[in-house]
């Protein structure tokens, strides 16, 4: 995306001292702006820039908007033998998700799979780094949560639909989980917006301009509506996601996150579901063979050429741990101009 663009050469403990720096500057308490860094650091580190620093600039305009809690302790509720509730109280959702997780695996691994429901909460992550922490601690898990209205239903021309991101891991023993992590658009906004700045191209089929006609300009889409991927079948998925992490869960779909936005142009204010599966217990006895059984699938991928989705993070994830990142100093002097 921007290769020809002259680079700047950080180490990933520098990218999150930066990210944190720049977030208690623009006022986050110190328990916030740690977990929001963690994740920003976490998606430059593994070469999602759409994820990386380049979400610095609009968390602190986020910060300024006045919608979000600086400050604000989640609430955690033991809800039932199954269910976890989180109240974020109308800040970022990610010290919400860690203070809740250990109390989901742990009524996953009581009775097979649980559910962590966050509410009231602004979301700009992705979902993957939640997704890897809770392989991490054993346990299969699925993620999704809403935006906002930025993405027309196939057979529309008007945002209806959020990005509406859902994601999966696998625990795996002998090594990376499995996790897959996309948007049911036709690409994540933040990928759209990256061409916007490079002023590249987007490929037909991303986006429609404000009069609803097809476009490759990615201003233009950015300004009239996204589209889903795979037509009617995207459509449906990203329905389904507005279902169980809104009203499901007692939160807002893509279009209330919107109007609760109002035009201050902060990130998107909702809900956001978790499932958590431990398959020792839902796999009954054999759970080695089940292990192995899952092993067997992900070898056959490399058996004929394919790549299992994550093995790319995790290659850009060594690089990065062993030479550092590189990021646009475009983008580099645009966060410096933030003044923290």
């Amino acid at each position: 995306m921007f290769e020809t663009q002259q680079m700047v050469d950080l180490t990933v403990d520098e990218v999150f001292a930066l990210s944190r720096r720049v977030l208690t500057g623009a006022g986050l308490s110190a328990p916030h702006a740690e977990a929001v860094a963690r994740v920003i650091t976490a998606g430059e580190r593994d070469e999602c820039a759409s994820h990386g620093l380049y979400r610095l600039p609009g968390c602190v305009a986020t910060i300024r908007s006045g919608k979000l809690s600086l400050d604000a302790e989640p609430a955690i509720r033991d809800v039932s033998p199954a269910l976890v509730r989180a109240d974020a109280r109308h800040a970022y959702s990610l010290l919400a998700f860690e203070r809740a997780a250990p109390l989901l695996v742990e009524k996953a691994r009581a009775v097979g799979v649980a559910a962590l429901v966050i509410n009231n909460c602004f979301h700009f992550s992705a979902l993957w780094p939640e997704i890897e922490r809770l392989t991490e601690m054993g346990v299969a898990a699925m993620a999704m949560t809403p935006s906002h209205a930025w993405v027309a239903p196939a057979g529309g021309t008007k945002g209806l639909l959020g990005t509406n991101p859902i994601a999966f891991g696998w625990p795996r023993s002998g090594g990376h989980p499995y996790v897959f992590d996309f948007a049911t658009s036709a690409v994540a906004r933040g990928d759209m917006s990256l061409h916007d700045i490079a002023g590249k191209p987007i490929p037909e089929g991303w986006g429609l301009d404000e009069a609803g006609l097809p476009t490759t300009d990615a201003r233009a889409a950015l300004d009239g509506a996204m589209l889903t991927f795979g037509g009617h079948k995207g459509s449906a998925l990203s329905t389904m996601i507005e279902l169980m992490a809104g009203p499901l869960i007692g939160d807002l779909t893509s279009r209330e996150s919107m109007a609760f936005d109002d035009g201050a142009k902060a990130a998107p204010m909702h809900g956001e579901l978790i499932l958590a599966f431990d398959p020792a217990v839902m796999g009954g006895e054999d759970v080695n063979v089940n292990a192995a059984r899952a092993e067997a699938l992900f070898a056959a991928f490399g058996e004929q050429g394919a790549r299992l989705p994550s093995q790319r993070r995790y290659q850009a994830r060594a690089r990065s741990l062993e030479r550092g990142v590189r990021t646009p100093k475009v983008l580099y002097d645009q966060i410096i101009a933030l003044g923290f």
